[in-house]
């Protein structure tokens, strides 16, 4: 057998592009979140010299507020996105997202040092936030379809980015904590920021279809030197070809009816559930609970940095981790029943990481005070979330013919959303309890 020579450069390049577009989907967003400070003090008057002071500490009940309808057009616009993606251009989709979220960082970060009266400035964060998510579902759910098409090592590869969008976030609070910068400062930061990930995710995917234009040229030219050509296939089994073949197959794949949106989700059902089960279970104490968590031990008087480092860090870099392990270790197998069992088994974090020196409490007693049973907790919780919900979206695809991967991996992107609506509603319920 020859060589694609020259494709391996190229699919590494796609490989690199799949892991920053991961990136680029949640990097915006992780960083908005992560200005919550700025956000709750200019709603409470801090800072502004035209208020008084606010008797109530969250007047406008923003954290709460912001959770609700962040969720909402999340939800709505990927179920959206899983039956009307074939009425509108993949282009469209994904680069028309881009350019909107791009636009509407720009117009946050441009409000910063705009003086408003405090309920203007609330109704324009509401919109914001609405708006980022309704593009960003879109552009979730698009990507998730188009990386469906593709060997499993793209969709690790993908996810292992929207991990690392988390560490980047947490590392800028962390650094905003120790440097001890003043609101306005940090929130420039985390506004522009996402402005340039926003541009390079988007001149990424431009670039995109013009690298996989290459590979597929380069196998054509092969299989006409070689005389391997066999029904628009080649035979080529070298492992630096494997994503030249995959990517070409797709794309010289004769048309055929796609199944309706029902048979997909007949196959895929299980792995939905998994999906749905593994994010409501992450984001009922993550990191709505986790956040209160106060350091006992090693970290104890240092909160400043206890909490960006070992919540938020350490989640996402064991997150990170375990959506790395996936492109080496596939076990459980997707026809396995013991999968969906260690995804419900994962509900054992909710009252291990509740029973953590988490402050102030209503009913439970704290039973793991130390700073080193809850980084245990926490890296085991992190890995587990990313290590399933990562194998969760991959074996979906490999559950339905290639024809229909692009339906399987829109709809999962719903049920993803669907859980971390599921563990957001959850969250509220187990604040109370704890």
């Amino acid at each position: 057998m020859r060589h694609c020579k020259g494709t391996s450069n190229n699919s590494g390049l796609v490989a690199a592009i799949f892991f920053l577009l991961g990136m680029g989907t949640l990097l915006p967003w992780n960083f908005f979140i992560t200005a919550m400070n700025y956000f709750t003090g200019r709603l409470n008057g801090i800072g502004s010299s035209n208020v008084t002071e606010q008797a109530d500490p969250d007047p406008y009940m923003f954290n709460n507020l912001s959770v609700l309808i962040a969720q909402l057009p999340l939800l709505l616009f990927t179920f959206l996105n899983s039956f009307l993606y074939q009425l509108i251009a993949e282009k469209v989709r994904i680069a028309g997202s881009l350019v909107f979220i791009l636009l509407l960082f720009i117009l946050t970060a441009s409000l910063v040092k705009v003086e408003m009266t405090q309920d203007h400035f609330f109704s324009i964060t509401m919109a914001t936030i609405w708006l980022i998510n309704m593009f960003g579902a879109v552009l979730q759910g698009s990507l998730f379809g188009l990386v469906s098409k593709l060997p499993p090592r793209y969709n690790s590869l993908f996810m292992s980015g929207q991990a690392v969008a988390g560490i980047f976030s947490g590392i800028a609070m962390l650094l905003s904590n120790i440097l001890e910068t003043d609101s306005e400062s940090s929130a420039l930061g985390y506004f522009i920021t996402p402005c340039v990930a926003t541009l390079l995710t988007l001149c990424c995917y431009l670039i995109l279809p013009h690298l996989v234009e290459s590979l597929t040229l380069v196998k054509v030219k092969l299989n006409d030197e070689s005389g391997l050509e066999a029904n628009g296939k080649a035979v080529l089994t070298e492992s630096d070809s494997e994503s030249c073949n995959k990517l070409y197959e797709h794309k010289q794949e004769p048309t055929e009816e796609k199944s309706t949106v029902p048979q997909v989700f007949k196959k895929i059902w299980v792995m939905a559930s998994c999906v749905t089960c593994v994010f409501a279970v992450t984001l009922s104490v993550f990191p709505a609970i986790t956040v209160k968590t106060k350091p006992k031990g090693f970290f104890e008087g240092k909160e400043k940095i206890f909490l960006p480092l070992c919540s938020f860090i350490v989640f996402n870099v064991m997150d990170w981790i375990g959506r790395s392990l996936t492109s080496r270790i596939q076990w459980p197998s997707k026809q396995s029943r013991l999968f969906p069992l260690l995804v419900l088994l994962r509900v054992v974090f909710i009252p291990a990481l509740m029973l953590c020196n988490v402050q102030p409490r209503n009913y439970l007693p704290v039973l793991f005070d130390h700073d080193m049973a809850y980084l245990v907790f926490m890296s085991l919780f992190a890995m587990t979330s990313g290590y399933f919900a990562c194998l969760s979206m991959s074996y979906a695809s490999q559950l339905v013919k290639p024809k229909d991967a692009e339906t399987a991996g829109a709809l999962m992107t719903f049920f993803l959303a669907l859980g971390l609506s599921l563990g957001a509603a959850l969250s509220f319920v187990f604040k109370k309890i704890v």
